[in-house]
């Protein structure tokens, strides 16, 4: 990752117009003299739960938890690691980065890839003037149009045609300074059969730019036009900068519409990912006809919470949504329902997405679109269709094929529409259906989230939390008390002693030097900014926390003292009466 120097990213942070950037994303009203608030854009909701600080520059989801700076906001807004959101904050605002000092060896590594990027980009671009304005390619031009395609959204993907001849890239790309070694490593030259010198890869082909989530292009994949031609499909082989398995077609277009439209789609071709966006759909990404890795998972995960699959119908797209499902469910386990809402569009039998879109209309697909079935629907359907009912035996297996769909699934309406499903389709009674779906029991840290919230935390880091937004509230005195606190004795959650240790001193200004990549530190001071601007704090309210919190840490002293007999716990129960006696005292 690309490191600037702090000084450039707090210029980015004071250039950012943090309520626009925002706005942009959901609509905003002011709640307060620090701060706004509006639908939540990373969950649905339908009463407002979000709200930013636009001075701080800090948001927080009080339905969902998410929260951070401006930099963390574009990062799950636009699929962006961190570097790619302070770049991209950048060039939108005007300013400078600077780059901390470099290893030398790092450096140079960077000028190389920096090369071959641009190598990249230049021969995307030349592989678009080709497809425009040559003789050459006007069976490809004809091949586009018959798939319905205009030529707006074909420059919009930047689709080009490579020409026939074995050595245009290479003679453009030595004239522009680039060696032939370069040219083997971002995968454009390849060895002549015969090993007497280079020719190029991709000749006489179709070709789509495959780029990562930032536009960057890093690799081609090129279909062929003449039934010899063989392979139909030609992909850049995984090199110095290309990997197939962590890009996601069209990611980079589809990143602004996902976050807005919560969802992606997900087809697999580069042309029906083309042909949706064309249709009015433009949340549409491709898989590049592969099984969905844990890397395209990830990537789909950060720009979207919902994903609908909407795969060929025949047998091969039915086996690649299986494929990916596992690949999901075992993401949505490791994220402990922070994963993915994976959803299956039903198609016509015998027609891709851009089928639908060319025959029925755009219309259509979005009726398809909005009847998305959730995975698990699809997956008991499926092992009810493709299983042996005639039989007792046949029915069993049938069974416990669905079971393994409907168990992972907490009690709600739809695993009790599916139980019904099950039993009418098999000819059972649910009893038999529902002892079936005992038979295992999932752990108690897989069940899943009802909407994403966080579990709710317990008392004492409650208090923790709401001293530290009234110091927030209250810098001055805040100040006072922090610095004079035993941080380790006082805060019991290494989340909330974290924060404190990081606001001690930082109260006035807390956002102004968070450190870039801490994600879980920039989202709970976002939570106490926010808490702080709802306040009606008084140096009362803050002494009444600051008591809650010692009562807190005298409880834990004395289950401490009494686990190891300890002499002192009756000292330390009169200390809990002196205080819980200040604290009715303020209450009453």
């Amino acid at each position: 990752m690309a490191r600037y120097t702090q000084d450039s990213r707090e210029r980015v942070r004071d250039a950012v117009d943090f309520e626009e950037l925002v706005g942009a994303r959901t609509e905003l009203r002011r709640s307060g003299a620090r701060r706004l608030s509006g639908l939540c854009p990373f969950h649905e909701e339908r009463t407002p739960s979000f709200g930013i600080d636009p001075v701080e520059k800090l948001y927080h989801c009080f339905g969902c938890g998410a929260g951070g700076d401006v930099f963390s906001f574009v990062m799950e807004t636009e699929g962006l690691d961190f570097a790619g959101a302070l770049e991209s904050l950048a060039d939108r605002y005007g300013v400078q980065l600077e780059r901390e000092a470099e290893d030398p060896r790092e450096a140079a590594r960077r000028e190389a890839r920096g090369r071959l990027l641009a190598l990249l980009e230049r021969t995307a671009a030349y592989y678009v003037r080709v497809l425009w304005e040559s003789g050459e390619a006007a069976a490809a031009r004809a091949y586009l149009a018959e798939r319905g395609v205009s030529e707006a959204t074909l420059r919009e993907f930047r689709v080009g045609f490579s020409p026939g001849a074995f050595d245009r890239v290479l003679a453009a790309s030595a004239r522009a300074g680039y060696s032939a070694d370069e040219l083997v490593a971002c995968g454009l030259a390849v060895e002549r059969r015969d090993g007497r010198g280079l020719i190029d890869r991709f000749r006489g082909r179709i070709m789509f730019p495959l780029c990562d989530e930032r536009g960057r292009v890093l690799g081609f994949g090129a279909r062929a036009l003449r039934p010899e031609d063989r392979p139909k499909y030609l992909n850049s082989s995984d090199n110095a900068v290309f990997h197939k398995g962590r890009l996601v077609y069209g990611a980079d277009l589809a990143r602004s519409a996902a976050a807005r439209a919560a969802r992606l789609v997900l087809v697999e071709g580069y042309t029906d990912v083309i042909a949706l966006r064309q249709a009015g759909v433009p949340e549409v990404v491709g898989t590049m006809g592969t099984a969905l890795t844990d890397q395209q998972i990830d990537v789909l995960r950060r720009l979207a919470p919902t994903v609908l699959f909407c795969q060929d119908p025949d047998a091969a797209g039915q086996e690649a949504i299986s494929r990916g499902t596992s690949a999901v469910r075992a993401l949505n386990e490791r994220t402990r329902g922070r994963g993915l809402d994976f959803r299956v569009v039903r198609l016509p039998a015998g027609s891709d997405p851009a089928d639908v879109v060319r025959r029925d209309g755009a219309d259509a697909l979005r009726a398809l679109l909005e009847g998305a079935v959730p995975l698990a629907r699809f997956e008991v359907e499926r092992a009810l269709e493709r299983g042996e009912t005639r039989t007792a035996e046949g029915r069993d297996r049938a069974l416990e094929a669905a079971a393994v769909a409907i168990r992972p699934l907490p009690p709600s309406v739809l695993r009790e529409e599916l139980v019904q499903l099950v039993a009418g389709r098999l000819g059972l009674t649910e009893s038999l259906v529902a002892s079936a779906l005992a038979g295992v029991r999932r752990a108690p840290d897989q069940r899943a989230s009802s909407n994403g919230a966080r579990a709710a935390l317990d008392r004492r880091e409650q208090s923790e939390r709401a001293f530290l937004a009234y110091c927030l509230a209250l810098p001055d005195e805040g100040e006072r008390r922090l610095a004079a606190a035993d941080l380790d004795e006082l805060f019991s959650s290494p989340v909330t002693r974290g924060a404190a240790e990081y606001l001690r001193g930082r109260l006035g200004s807390p956002a102004g030097q968070l450190p870039a990549g801490d994600e879980p530190l920039a989202r709970i001071v976002a939570e106490l900014v926010i808490r702080a601007g709802e306040l009606e704090a008084t140096p009362a309210k803050l002494e009444l926390e600051a008591l809650q919190l010692d009562l807190h840490n005298l409880d834990r002293r004395i289950a401490t003292a009494r686990t190891g007999g300890h002499e002192r716990i009756g000292e330390l129960a009169r200390e809990r009466q002196q205080v819980l006696d200040a604290i009715r005292r303020r209450l009453s």
